[in-house]
């Protein structure tokens, strides 16, 4: 090895890479959170017209709504509640939405080399996937979860996280088989 020069494996370059774009992508999350929020460093017009938290928070209670209605519950929302009429209420706070795991996801998929093409449509569907497991949970939470029973699932945001990195796990295997070979055949 010449003197001065170091030369990384991939291993460690994509590891590097991974926790760098986790890092922007999440730390802008909570920058974003803060402008956005009330309170602290608040900008009123990021809240007013560009609050993409609050649209997905949203979009994740009048999703869940609808699907409860559509299974013949009654539902009343707000901006961050939803109540099932004979059953349950659910508060969907800033840490329901999931920006973790998907930031978490997106930085693994950008990062790890491969087909662009193969990429974004993979982040595309994961992302989708990630939510349609949070819009599960919001129904189930908000039909069987009840606070006074002695046994009740306690902690819904650890299982969630570690159903969906359990998923997130398997599915990054076979995108990282599926790159692999299509880098291989290229």
């Amino acid at each position: 090895m010449k003197a001065g020069k170091s030369k990384l494996s991939p291993a460690v370059i994509f590891v590097i890479k991974f926790l760098c774009l986790f890092g922007l992508l999440y730390g802008f999350y909570l920058g974003y959170l803060s402008i956005s929020s009330p309170g602290g460093v608040y900008i009123a017009f990021f809240d007013t017209y560009l609050n993409f938290i609050a649209w997905l928070r949203y979009l994740l209670i009048e999703s869940s709504a609808i699907i409860l209605n559509l299974l013949g519950y009654q539902t009343k929302t707000n901006t961050d509640q939803m109540l099932v009429i004979g059953h349950n209420i659910i508060y969907v706070g800033y840490d329901c939405l999931g920006f973790g795991v998907m930031c978490f996801f997106s930085a693994f998929v950008l990062t790890y080399p491969g087909v662009l093409k193969i990429k974004i449509y993979f982040l595309g569907i994961g992302l989708i996937v990630i939510q349609l497991i949070n819009l599960a949970r919001f129904v189930i939470l908000s039909l069987y979860w009840h606070r006074s029973t002695s046994v009740y699932l306690s902690d819904h945001h650890t299982i969630f996280n570690l159903i969906v990195y359990i998923l997130i796990s398997v599915s990054l295997y076979f995108y990282i088989r599926y790159q692999d070979q299509s880098i291989s055949k290229g």
